[in-house]
This record gives C-alpha cells, structure tokens and sequence, in this order.
C-alpha cells in the first residue's frame, strides 16, 4: 500500500469489504488510493473527510463499525445450508431477559431455542455491559425463508422501550440447499440450445422489434426441426414507460419487472373484442410498424410508441368475470412491489424517467405525495400493472411453446448486473443502492480501459439488513416460467468493481460481498423452480470463486475465444464439464466477423486500442489460424469458405463435455456484425443492429427457417462429438 493511504484508512476499508490492492488478470498487483477509498466507503454510508490530517473521522468510523453488532440483539440475516446447522451471535445487555424461536415459513408452531449458558465475550458498550453468546440452530431446518425471533425482557437502555416491558425482534434466516440439482437429465445428455438476442429476431408480423410472439415461434421451431433444448434471450427487464427508450438490455430501469416492449398486441385475448373501429387503429398501427422489420436499425421508440397506443386501447376493453378475477390475483401475488413500480411508471409518463429532477416530495417512494399521487391517478397506475400482467402471460406462453416442442429445459432468461441510476429500481430500492457510485469493470484484455456501466450497486450491508428480498425478488422474477437463468457477471455475487463518480473505471476498486448469502438466496430459488442456474464467470476472477460456484451447482461459462493456453486453443475435451460452452458470446462479434478480425477493425476505427494496431493484427489474425489448424487436424473442415469455418468451430467445440452448448442465433445467420462493443456508448450503435447475412443484408425468422446455413451450424453441434443425435 502506498505512503498516501494512511493506516486506519486501510484497516476501516477492509473492515467494510472495500479491497485496499487487488490482482488483474495478468497477475499485476494495483494499490487503490486513497481517494478511490473514501469515495467508495462515503458511498457505504461511511463518509470520512479527504483533508482530515488527523484520521479522526476515519477512527471514529472504524469505532462505530466495531460495535455495530454489539449493539443489537440479533444480526439482520442469517443465511445456512441445509443440514449444516448455523451458528448465530446474539448480544445480550445484562439484566435482559431473552426468549428465542424459529418460526418456519409453512408452520404455524415455532420452535423454542436457548443461548447457552456461558457466554463467549463480555463488552462495555454505550455504559452497558453486554454479553455475546453463540447460538447453535438446529441442523433439521427445512429449506426455505424463515424468522428467528427474540422476545427482549427487562432491556437496559438501548435495547427495549423500558424495564419490563417485552419487544420483539426478528432476524430473517434462510436455509438454501447445499447444491442446485442438476435439472431435465441434464447429467445423463447434455443440453443443445440457441443464444438469441431477441428484439433482433424479427418475423413478418412483428412491430420493427423481436418480441414474445416470436420467441414463441423461435423456440418452436428450434425445438421441433434442430433438436434444441432452450433458447437463451438477452435480459428482458423494464425500460422507460414512454419513449425514448434505452436500447441496451442490460441497463433497465427495473429488473424485477419485464419490458411491455416485448408484448404482442394482437395476443391478448381483449384485442378479439374490440370494436371494429378500435380494432381497425391497433392493425393500422401494426402495419406501420411491420414496414420497419427489414430496416437496418432496430428502432425501438418507433416500436414502443405504437405498442403504447394501442396498449392503452385493448387495456379499455371490458374483462370478462374470470379474467378479471385473474388480474387481482396476480396484482396481489406481486404486492407491494408492483404497486410501486406502476407507480414510478405513472409518475414517469407525466415528469419524465430521471426521478432525480422530480420534486423532493415524490422522490421518496414512502411519501404522502407519491401516495395522493397514486390515489389520483389509480388508472394509469392500474395501466401499468396491466401491462406486467400481460408480460407475464405471454411470457408464459413461450415456455409453453418451447416445452411443447420437445425442450427439456425451455426459455432460459438472462438478468443484468444492475440498473440505470434514474429508473424504477433505483427510486424504489433507494435506501438498498449507493450512491456516488456506479459498477462496472478494471481493464483487462479486451477492454483496456476498462468499462462503466453507469449503474448504481446494491449495498452489502443494506442487503444483510432488509433479509436479501431486494435480491430474491429479482431473482424469483427472472425464474418465473423459465427453464433457468444466466446472470451476467456472477462475480458480483463475490465482489463489485465499484466506481466514484468523475473517475475513470481504472480509479475504482473491489467492494466485496457476502456470496454465502447471495449464493444461498440464488440457490434456493433455483431448486424450487427445478431450474438451471448459468454464471457469467468470465473476466477477472478471484481466487476460489469457480470453485464456490461448482460446489453450489451454478454453471460457469466457457467461451472458446476465451479458452487459450500459451497462445493455443485448449482440447475441448478438457473444458468444465459443469459449465454452459459457446463458440462466440453477445460481448464480440459472431464467429464469421471474428475470424474475419471484425473485433480489431471496429475496435481500431473507435480507438479502443492503446497497443500498436498492426500487432493487434498480427495477434488476432495468429489466434484464427491457431484454431483453423485445430479443426483441420480433427478433419472438420469440409471447405475454404468464411461458412465452412464457423461450422467447423462449432464441431469442434461440440466435442467438450459441458453440460450446456449455446449456439448463437447470429451464428446460424452468418452475421459478422457484433450487436455489442463494451466500452462504447453512442460511438457504435449497440443494441440496434438488426440480425443480418454475411452480406449485411436483414434477416427475418421466416428467412432463418430456410436457412442451410443454420442447419449446417445446429447439426456441428449436435452430432460432432455430442452424442445427442442429428438435426431432425
């Protein structure tokens, strides 16, 4: 650590998970500033001045953090796997009486508990002697989200409202499984699916963007003519209310909540009643929008806006008595979290998506204001809930599909790492976020400068004190019909690169979170939705964290781009087996731009490169002929052309043992373009490139059925060295 970071500032940063150094994926060791540290621990709720010579404040904040738990009876949460028994510390000021119980969440008998009778260590803390004990929980607990309850007697000051007087406290205590079974027989055939980036997938009768229709059709006929088990869709989570609507999938304004963007108008079963004049205006503005299916950007406000008008005209339809009954109970299943989120979208439509340029009243989401607000515009708030209903709906309906088609796993769901700073989350969740901060990642090879994500992390601490439910309810969301989930940058789960605000992202640094309790959550509700769990374990990894995430069931990530070892390409047959395998991922080009040095060229016209461009060249152009040498040893490559090459690569990954194999829907296309460049915000247009040919020309889902190409691609993968059969 360098002379500039003073002692207690480094003791009080690592007292708060925030790393003081940390190794890049070279194995470089980088100190981390001071200045990075006291923004980041500001935005923990620690502030600790920048011009106090004497550390003062940094003392007073390490004192403080040391006797936080001293000061309450119970940690906020405690999180054990089954049969492992917990131990749990429970403070006690002398003088108190405390009586202690499990309540488990489907009985209705609590069961009794007693601290033993020595305690571990005595303290001085606020004039008042207290007592740690440590807790043993019975080893028996049954999976699920329970309470640990303490009944406070005769509580000294500090502790209970007045001598004799009882109050309660609780903790929440979650008991997860050891590991996440491994779903749909997965362990006796591996799993064959497509990776799509939905809204590019765009069929005769979309409205300019990929929607749920079409993944419907998508998965059907993936299914039924390739064999496919899943379709893995970019993050469909909440966007703007009202155009403009941010285009990168990855940085929703909610991810507990699905886009309407991605609805189907026609679909819902009120568009049959309409009358004939209404219904006449939601075909006419469909067709409007069906002209843009072939354009050669994605223009989702277009899209949205139509979407939008003739939303609100089915929404005026009457229901019948049943579907009625069915949109309470939904609306209710959802509470409180969708009545709030309608909220901020109703509030939105009429000041706009940034909540921090509202009045102070509305942005507390508990305020009177946003209260008389929602009561004076319950329709539009009842619109919006409406909106999620139908999502829900039709997001059901593609599962159903894909399931019908013979997947054993279905529509596999991914969930962005964060959300944007101003969105529904992010006023909803604002006592859980930091602030002054946003994630993202340090530099490593691909992205020399390292990224931002201009997205506000969830803190550990405010994890811990509200039970982890900010974090169960997205995932419960992000599980509900789906065969599974990937989430991007599981390490997150581990630690987060957290970013002050006016630094670049090479001035931030680690902030660590409890991943036995992240973990524990996610494994829980995967098990009860018998689902499959991928992490993105890519980037720079700590040491340990694979194999945490093995031993809990969670699916890596193995990208064959990625997979080198001194320059070559590592035997396929050596990958993990308890991983998801992919030639190509949304974050580079597909294979025919990569082999064709796409990634440098795009890289080089944005001036990303802070190497000599021609070595760049050199290297890349090593690397492609380094894996044209591997298909040709193996005898797979059947000619000379760009297509034959990424038919070739996909059987030769095909060879590796994973459980999961995704191929890309822009690989099946003969796409070149990237639908993504990290590290670039207006500069390319993310997000918005439509699915093309090698040409460049668009390609619809009625196109991608005929395509030889597509079922050259699915049946590399099937065959070569699956075992799982051709394309059918």
């Amino acid at each position: 650590m360098t002379d500039a970071v003073p002692p207690a500032l480094v003791e009080l940063a690592e007292k708060c998970g925030v790393a003081t150094s940390y190794e890049d994926a070279r194995g470089s060791r980088h100190d981390i500033p001071a200045r990075t540290l006291r923004s980041v621990l500001a935005a923990m709720g620690v502030p600790v001045n920048d011009d106090d010579e004497s550390e003062t404040a940094v003392r007073s904040a390490l004192e403080e953090i040391r006797l936080r738990p001293w000061r309450r009876v119970l940690p906020p949460t405690i999180v054990t796997r089954q049969g492992a028994g917990a131990v749990c510390t429970v403070h006690v000021p002398r003088g108190t009486s405390v009586g202690l119980s499990v309540h488990l969440e489907n009985s209705s008998d609590p069961l009794d508990v007693v601290l033993p009778e020595a305690a571990e260590e005595s303290r001085s803390v606020d004039g008042a002697t207290v007592d740690r004990f440590e807790l043993e929980l019975p080893d028996s607990l049954p999976l699920g989200w329970h309470r640990l309850v303490a009944h406070v007697t005769d509580a000294s000051e500090g502790y209970g409202p007045s001598p004799g007087e009882p109050r309660v406290l609780e903790a929440t205590l979650v008991v997860s499984p050891g590991s996440i079974p491994v779903p749909a027989d997965l362990g006796r055939r591996r799993g064959v699916g497509l990776a799509a980036q939905i809204y590019q997938v765009r069929s005769e009768t979309s409205w300019g963007v990929g929607d749920l229709s079409d993944l419907a059709d998508l998965a059907d006929w993936a299914g039924r003519d390739l064999g496919a088990d899943f379709v893995l869709v970019n993050p469909m989570h909440a966007g703007e209310p009202l155009p403009p609507v941010e285009p990168s999938p990855y940085l929703p304004t909610s991810r507990r909540f699905a886009s309407p963007l991605y609805l189907r108008p026609e679909l819902i079963p009120e568009y049959a009643s309409l009358q004939p004049e209404d219904m006449q205006v939601v075909d006419d503005l469909a067709s409007g929008e069906r002209q843009r299916n072939t354009d050669d950007t994605i223009d989702r406000d277009s899209s949205w806006g139509a979407k939008l008008e003739a939303l609100r005209i089915v929404f005026a339809a009457a229901l019948t008595e049943d579907r009625a009954r069915a949109f309470d109970d939904f609306a209710d299943e959802q509470e409180p979290g969708l009545f709030r989120f309608a909220t901020w979208c109703a509030l939105a439509s009429e000041r706009g998506p940034d909540w921090s340029r509202w009045p102070a009243a509305l942005k507390d989401p508990d305020s009177d204001d946003v209260a008389r607000f929602a009561r004076d515009h319950a329709q539009e708030v009842r619109f919006h809930q409406w909106l999620q209903w139908q999502v829900a709906q039709q997001r059901a309906g593609a599962q159903r599909a894909a399931l019908s088609a013979g997947m054993r796993l279905g529509i596999l769901h991914d969930l962005a790492v964060g959300v944007h700073p101003t969105g529904a989350d992010a006023w909803a969740l604002h006592r859980s976020l930091a602030r002054g901060v946003t994630v993202g990642a340090p530099p490593d090879v691909y992205n020399q400068l390292g990224q931002d994500w201009s997205q506000p992390p969830l803190r550990p601490d405010a994890l811990a004190e509200e039970g982890y439910r900010p974090f169960r309810d997205i995932v419960r969301a992000a599980l509900r019909d789906s065969g599974g989930i990937r989430i991007d940058h599981i390490l997150g789960l581990f630690r987060l690169w957290w970013i002050p605000s006016g630094l670049p992202p090479t001035e931030g640094t680690y902030v660590n979170y409890d991943h036995e309790a992240m973990i524990g959550v996610l494994a829980l509700e995967a098990s009860r939705a018998g689902a499959v769990v991928v992490g993105e374990d890519l980037g720079t990894v700590a040491p340990g964290v694979r194999e945490e995430l093995f031993e809990r069931g969670v699916l890596g990530t193995s990208v064959m781009w990625f997979e080198q070892e001194d320059g070559q390409p590592v035997p396929p047959e050596t990958y993990r087996r308890l991983c998801m395998a992919s030639v190509t991922t949304h974050d580079l080009p597909p294979t025919a731009g990569y082999v064709d040095l796409v990634h440098v060229d795009v890289r080089e016209e944005l001036g990303q490169l802070t190497g000599d461009v021609e070595q760049e060249r050199v290297d890349a152009g090593t690397e492609i002929k380094s894996y044209t040498e591997a298909v040709k040893r193996r005898d797979l490559l059947e000619g000379d052309s760009p297509e034959d090459l990424v038919v070739a690569l996909h059987g030769y990954l095909a060879a590796a043992p994973s459980l999961l194999y995704a191929v890309s829907v822009a690989d099946l296309a003969g796409d070149r373009r990237p639908v993504n460049m990290p590290g670039t915000s207006e500069e390319y247009p993310n997000w918005r490139v439509p699915l093309s040919d090698g040409r460049g020309d668009v390609v619809t889902l009625g196109a991608l059925r005929g395509s030889a190409l597509a079922r050259r691609v699915c049946g590399a993968a099937l065959v070569s060295g699956g075992g799982v059969g051709g394309v059918k």
